[in-house]
């Protein structure tokens, strides 16, 4: 077997075993492991007693992002394709994914195309993936990315691995930005496939403020840990501009200032050529319509 299907899920059961189903319909054989973010609506229960070949973590408390880092240490194949439990992959879309991953041994993540279910839209963010401004090298077989998605996104085990999963201190929202600039500090790449096609249905079950502060803080603490300090600075500048006027916003900056010590002793500047490949992506960044801090 090639890859694992690794499901974080809270209190989203309806959701969740619908994606289990979906996952039954892979072309190819592969072992699913779920980590429950400790639910409190019988998800675990259900996913126990409806798909018994399905590997179940329950963790204690809700881990958030970092419950992948859990599911990671019980992978035994080479990939890791990352779902979440409101979005399912086309039945042969793992394997278009691995192909690409056999065939480029420093290729550490393949991004989707993701459309938004009922309907079948495609996701705003797509358009800013097909078309990225980042340079990578002539043998990616797609266009080279900064970062990920991790729900529509598998990630070669090796390197994941290396730069030790994604950062308990973001838990969730942006998580996956630190954790590219890290796999491209030790040379890996990262690319979009236009043919791996995942499908997102939006859980109206999410805590949309939650979710916006912590993407803040994150957005924040990864730019002072990793940008050279005038882009730190003009970056802190244009972000405070363009974010809502609101609790959400202040307590997200509060969060962020709390961090500061922690930021400070793990700050570590990016080498010029990724610091590069980030700038180029600037521009599409502040015009992107997929990338608002609202909730």
């Amino acid at each position: 077997m090639r890859f694992s299907v690794v499901v974080i899920t809270r209190d989203r059961r309806r959701s969740l075993l619908a994606v289990l189903a979906r996952a039954r319909e892979l072309a190819e054989r592969a072992p699913v492991i779920v980590v429950d973010n400790a639910s409190r609506d019988g998800s675990a229960e259900a996913v126990a007693d409806r798909f018994p070949e399905v590997t179940l973590i329950r963790s204690p408390r809700n881990l958030g992002a970092v419950a992948r880092n859990l599911a990671a240490d019980h992978v035994r194949t080479p990939y890791l394709a990352f779902w979440d439990d409101d979005t399912w992959w086309d039945p042969d879309a793992p394997s278009r994914a691995a192909d690409l991953l056999d065939a480029h041994p420093r290729l550490a993540v393949v991004t989707g195309r993701i459309l938004v279910e009922p309907g079948e839209r495609e996701d705003p963010i797509v358009p800013e993936l097909r078309n990225s401004p980042v340079p990578g090298p002539a043998w990616l077989p797609g266009p080279a990315l900064g970062s990920f998605l991790a729900g529509a996104s598998m990630a070669r085990t090796e390197a994941f691995r290396e730069v030790g999963g994604f950062s308990p201190r973001l838990w969730l929202g942006g998580e996956e930005e630190l954790l590219s600039a890290d796999l491209m500090t030790l040379g890996w790449q990262l690319c979009f496939a236009e043919n791996v096609v995942v499908h997102h249905e939006p859980s109206p079950l999410r805590e949309a403020h939650l979710r916006r502060r912590r993407g803040i803080r994150n957005t924040l603490w990864f730019t002072w840990l990793r940008r050279p300090l005038p882009v730190a600075v003009r970056r802190t500048a244009g972000l405070l501009r363009t974010l809502p006027r609101d609790r959400v916003t202040a307590a997200a900056l509060a969060e962020a200032a709390a961090g500061f010590a922690w930021v400070a002793r793990e700050r570590r500047t990016l080498p010029r050529d990724v610091e590069t490949r980030l700038r180029r992506l600037e521009t599409s960044q502040r015009a992107s319509k997929a990338r608002r801090y609202v909730s």
